[in-house]
């Protein structure tokens, strides 16, 4: 038996920073080699940040991309950890004269490369190009056909990337075929709700298809409305779990293998495997690690911890600090301040209370009691003057006069953002951004929704959890218990509630997922049982909104189908299910 100490650093990236993110590769291979590994691998394009989207159809892009690979390889050596292999996604592009190239135009590919000694000694080119749900790589990338095998400490490991395993054959058969001992998997694999049980599953069943151990190495922080979850994964060639990561935090898993030692001859090399011996000397015998397996978070904890990094990433990673969002006193606006104070500290976080004149006292009590709870910068300013002086010029009525005072309330917190410097958060969530229950320009407005894939069922999760979490670790709940109790109000004309134009929530969000996440269509959801008339109902409101989906914030993905881009429909459309 060979032994390998495999060092997997589930790191944070940040598109187009190729100078920080060399930085931290170069910050954790030393932490790799400092913990005595013998291989260290760092995810999916961990050099240029993941997705790049069109950024890999620019030259330029591909060639800072591989000038930083090449810099971070005589970096590496510089730093002392040259003799360490180590294992980075990056952008490049078809080799001239490979099977692989075009000789009418440069193609990106999605690549790895193996650092060592101060130069690149193997690359791999990813296979598999997805072009579902948020993914449209074959757009830019063109695949790769030869399988990367590199041999550390007498152990034959495979590289493949990402999509290359959630395919059949491909890289996995190509591995098993060429006798690796150890299938080495970087990741870009975006959270989603109950995912990382069928990561396991996959990785389980790819790691028995390929008959050798599989380590599934993924990123984690947030990139735009993607949120990835790390909860990297070292299985056995029998799916046993050997080895996991932390969910939504920065790791160096580490974890001791038992191989069989190679006996594959590089003479013997099958067609479309390219073989790189880098270091050919066994591992001198040493006693194991215990191998490290993270807890678990439950089901509606992750979730809360998803929109926590995505929101913190999105402000961090451009260039902020702060931010600010209308506090009604409702629970939306709760759990939304609750989420960012949280996500940066709640010196870092504006709340405005604007009443008008249709406000109750009990919501100005919950937005001033939230303030105290958490410790944010509390502000109120009355919209009665602002909306009077519209009033009288333009003697808006009605639904009209409604809106005028939620578009009073979003000049108020541009102004500030503009004014201070703060990111301005929407703080929907998606059963009313699938209804189109908001106003345009007016409490829709914001940079970020943090709540814009989380259903309003979720919502009173959500609020429930973080408020138990406080008391469990015997804290002040964040939330105001009556934020979550009462009925659920706009409060922009007298005695208004949310059931005065929708379904109940719990009816409403099932509906939904069939609509929106099934595409299930008018004739099947009665089929389910739900009234004929609600279900036009809703569905009139969910295809008449489209045009108010295009213009809302970008925001956290957290269910398998997000509206933006999983789902895309025309706006101009006479097309309606009630006819079908």
């Amino acid at each position: 038996m060979a032994q390998l100490r495999l060092a997997l650093a589930q790191v944070n990236a940040t598109v187009g920073d190729l100078g920080g993110n060399a930085e931290v590769v170069r910050l954790w291979a030393a932490k790799a080699a400092e913990a005595g590994a013998h291989l260290v691998a760092f995810p999916e394009m961990v050099l240029t940040g993941y997705p790049v989207e069109d950024l890999a159809l620019r030259t330029s892009f591909v060639d800072a991309s591989r000038e930083a690979l090449e810099g971070l390889a005589r970096d590496l050596q510089t730093d002392g950890v040259g003799e360490l292999p180590v294992v980075v996604g990056y952008l490049d592009r078809a080799p001239a004269g490979s099977r692989d190239a075009d000789p009418t135009r440069e193609l990106p590919q999605n690549c790895a490369a193996v650092l060592h000694r101060g130069v690149v000694v193997a690359r791999y080119a990813k296979h598999h190009l997805p072009t579902y749900g948020v993914f449209d790589e074959a757009r830019v990338f063109t695949p790769g056909h030869d399988l990367a095998v590199v041999r550390v400490r007498g152990v034959d490991v495979a590289l493949a990337i990402c999509e290359d395993i959630w395919q059949e054959g491909g890289p996995v058969a190509m591995a098993r075929e060429a006798g690796a001992e150890l299938l080495l998997v970087l990741n870009g694999s975006p959270y989603e709700r109950d995912k990382d049980d069928t990561r396991l599953a996959l990785a389980a069943r790819r790691a028995g298809q390929a008959q050798c151990a599989l380590a599934y190495l993924n990123l984690v922080g947030g990139q735009d409305e993607l949120v990835f979850d790390g909860d990297s994964i070292v299985v056995d060639a029998d799916g046993s779990v050997l080895a996991r990561g932390p969910q939504f935090a920065e790791d160096l898993l580490v974890v001791d293998l038992d191989l069989a030692e190679s006996t594959f001859d590089p003479a013997d090399v099958t067609e479309g495997v390219v073989f790189t011996a880098v270091t050919e000397e066994p591992a001198p015998s040493y006693a194991a690690r215990a191998a490290p397996e993270a807890p678990r978070l439950d089901p509606v904890g992750e979730v809360y911890q998803a929109v926590v990094l995505g929101l913190r990433d999105y402000v961090r990673k451009n260039g902020m600090s702060s931010v600010v969002l209308g506090l009604s006193g409702g629970i939306d606006s709760a759990l939304v301040a609750a989420l960012a104070c949280d996500a940066v500290g709640a010196s870092n976080v504006v709340g405005v209370s604007m009443p008008s004149e249709y406000s109750s006292e009990h919501s100005k009590d919950d937005a001033a009691d939230l303030a105290k709870r958490t410790g944010l910068d509390y502000r109120v300013q009355p919209i009665k003057p602002m909306v009077e002086a519209f009033l009288t010029h333009l003697g808006l009525t009605g639904v009209a006069e409604e809106n005028l005072q939620a578009r009073c309330r979003g000049v108020i917190l541009m102004g500030l953002s503009n004014q201070e410097g703060h990111l301005t958060l929407a703080t929907g969530n998606k059963s009313e951004l699938a209804t189109g229950y908001s106003t345009i320009y007016g409490d829709s407005v914001g940079g970020y929704a943090p709540l814009k894939d989380v259903p309003k069922t979720l919502v009173w999760e959500l609020a429930t959890w973080r408020n138990a979490e406080a008391e469990r670790a015997g804290e002040t709940p964040p939330i105001p218990p009556s934020s979550i109790t009462k009925p659920p109000s706009a409060e922009l004309r007298p005695g208004q509630v949310d059931q005065d134009s929708l379904p109940p929530y719990d009816v409403l969000d099932a509906i939904l997922e069939l609509y929106v996440s099934g595409a299930q269509g008018r004739a099947q959801l009665v089929a389910a049982g739900f009234e004929e008339a609600v279900v036009d109902k809703v569905v009139s409101l969910v295809d008449r909104a489209e045009w108010k989906r295009r213009q809302f914030a970008p925001g956290p993905k957290i269910s398998a189908l997000a509206f933006g881009r999983d789902r895309r429909l025309p706006i101009t459309s006479r097309w309606r299910e009630q006819d079908s």
